[in-house]
C-alpha cells in the first residue's frame, strides 16, 4: 500500500504542520490515504481545496481521504458532507497520532478557542524542500474585520523558547542551512509566556543556540509590532536575512481603520524607512487587499501609491473575499468585477516594482539557496536562475548578470 499523500494549501505554518501530520500518520500505521490540509483565508483557497478533494477521490478511489486545516476547523460539517471525504480533523486534532488510528471517529474537531498552549512538534525534515520551517507561535488575539483565521487557529499561543531552540538545533543537524520562523501572528510571540519575551529576544537566543545556522528568515510581520531588539538584529546580524514581509493590507487610513488594523499609513511608511535605514539594500514584501468594502477610487489609489512610496519589492495581492461570520462580510461590498480590476492593477504595479528591484541587483554578488537544479532564492528572497553546479540545500555564491523581469540570472562563482 502507498504511503499517505499530503496535499498542503496556504501558509508556511500549514507547510510545517503537514510534516507533523506526515510523521504522526506514519507512526499510527496509516498507509493508503490522502490527507488534505486546507486553507480558509479566501473563498478561492477553499474552492481549490474542494477541487483537490474531488480529484484525489477520482485518482485514489480506495484511499482513506482525510480533510483537515483551517477550512475544516471553521466549517467541519461542510467537508463531512462531501461524499468524497472519509474523515474530518480539526487543526489541533490533525497533530495528534490518535487521529490517524483505525479507531478514530469520522469527525474529530476540538474547540480551538479553548487551547491555551502551543506545544513544540519536533520535525527533522521537510519533504521536497530546501529550507525548513519552524513554528514558534499559533493563533491570533486580534480580530481584523476581514479575517476568519482566528476562528480556525484560536487565540495566540507561543512555543517556549527552549523548545524552539531544541528544534532549531535538530534542523541544523539534519543539514538545513536556512530556517524560516513561522506563526499566525509572529510579532505577538511571547506575550503569553513567563517574562513576556519578545520576538527579537527569541531570534537572538536562536542565533546563539545554533551558531552553525547560516540563514534565519522571518515570515510575515505586523509593521508596528516589531520590537526594539528585533530592529537591532535587523541592523547588526548578518545571519538574519535582509528580507522582511510586512502585513500592510491597505494604504488608506479609513480603510485600515475599517479593517481594524493596528497601524496607519504613516506608520507603515515609517517602518519601511526604518528597515532601509537599519539595513541598506533590504528587500521588503507586503500583503495588500484589493477592493475592501466601501473602498472608493481615491482610497484605492492611496494603496496603489503606497507601493512606490514604500519602495516595496514583492507583493502578495488578495482580491477581497467576504468570509462568512466576519464583520467585513456585512459591510457594503464592491462589485466583483471592480474588485478583480483593482487586484489586477495592484499586481501590475507589483510586477513593475519587482522588475525595478531586480534590475538594481544586476552586477552584484548574491548567495543563493539552491531549491532545484539551476534555481533558488537569494538572501533578499529574489528568485534566481543560474548556470553552474549546485546541490539542493546548498548556499551557492553567484554573480547576478541579468534579469527576465521577474527572475534574476546569475553565474556561479
Amino acid at each position: 500500500m502507498a504511503a499517505p499523500e499530503i496535499l498542503t494549501f496556504g501558509c508556511r505554518l500549514n507547510a510545517f504542520e503537514s510534516e507533523v501530520i506526515r510523521r504522526e500518520a506514519a507512526a499510527a500505521g496509516l498507509k493508503d490515504a490522502v490527507i488534505v490540509n486546507t486553507c480558509a483565508v479566501t473563498a478561492e483557497a477553499e474552492r481549490q481545496a474542494r477541487q483537490a478533494i474531488r480529484r484525489a477521490r477520482r485518482e485514489r478511489p480506495e484511499a482513506l481521504l482525510i480533510v483537515t486545516g483551517c477550512a475544516a476547523q471553521i466549517d467541519p460539517g461542510a467537508y463531512a458532507a462531501m461524499p468524497e471525504v472519509d474523515r474530518v480533523l480539526g487543526n489541533a486534532d490533525k497533530l495528534a497520532r490518535a487521529s490517524y488510528g483505525d479507531a478514530a471517529a469520522r469527525l474529530v474537531v476540538s474547540d480551538i478557542m479553548t487551547l491555551k498552549e502551543s506545544a513544540a512538534h519536533l520535525v527533522d525534515g521537510f519533504e521536497g524542500r530546501a529550507r525548513a520551517f519552524l513554528e514558534v507561535q499559533q493563533g491570533c488575539d486580534h480580530r481584523c474585520t476581514f479575517c476568519i483565521i482566528p476562528y480556525g487557529r484560536g487565540n495566540s499561543r507561543s512555543v517556549p523558547m527552549g523548545e524552539i531552540a531544541t528544534q532549531l538545533r535538530a534542523l541544523v543537524a539534519a543539514g538545513y542551512r536556512e530556517v524560516v520562523l513561522t506563526g499566525v501572528d509572529l510579532t505577538s510571540f511571547g506575550g503569553d509566556l513567563p517574562g513576556r519575551p519578545s520576538l527579537g529576544q527569541l531570534v537572538r537566543r536562536l542565533l546563539a543556540a545554533a551558531p552553525e545556522l547560516q540563514r534565519l528568515r522571518l515570515s510575515s510581520l505586523d509593521p508596528v509590532e516589531i520590537d526594539d531588539e528585533l530592529w537591532r538584529l535587523i541592523a547588526e546580524e548578518p545571519r538574519l536575512l535582509p528580507h522582511l514581509h510586512l502585513s500592510l493590507q491597505a494604504g488608506d487610513d479609513l480603510i485600515l481603520k475599517r479593517m481594524k488594523r493596528r497601524h496607519n499609513r504613516a506608520q507603515a511608511l515609517a517602518a519601511c524607512r526604518k528597515a532601509r535605514e537599519k539595513r541598506p539594500g533590504i528587500a521588503l514584501g507586503a500583503d495588500l487587499i484589493a477592493g475592501f468594502p466601501t473602498e472608493d477610487e481615491a482610497m484605492f489609489q492611496r494603496t496603489l501609491d503606497l507601493i512606490a512610496e514604500a519602495e516595496l519589492d514583492y507583493l502578495h495581492i488578495f482580491p477581497f473575499s467576504a468570509r462568512p461570520g466576519t464583520p467585513a462580510a456585512r459591510m457594503p461590498l464592491l462589485a466583483g468585477k471592480l474588485v478583480r480590476e483593482r487586484a489586477a492593477r495592484l499586481r501590475a504595479a507589483g510586477e513593475a516594482a519587482l522588475a525595478r528591484s531586480l534590475e538594481t541587483r544586476i552586477g552584484t554578488r548574491a548567495a543563493v539557496l539552491v531549491e532545484r537544479e539551476g534555481y533558488g532564492h537569494s538572501e533578499h528572497y529574489a528568485p534566481v536562475r543560474f548556470a553552474g553546479a549546485g546541490s539542493v540545500g546548498e548556499i551557492l555564491p553567484v554573480r547576478l548578470t541579468g534579469t527576465t523581469g521577474d527572475t534574476l540570472l546569475a553565474e556561479a562563482l
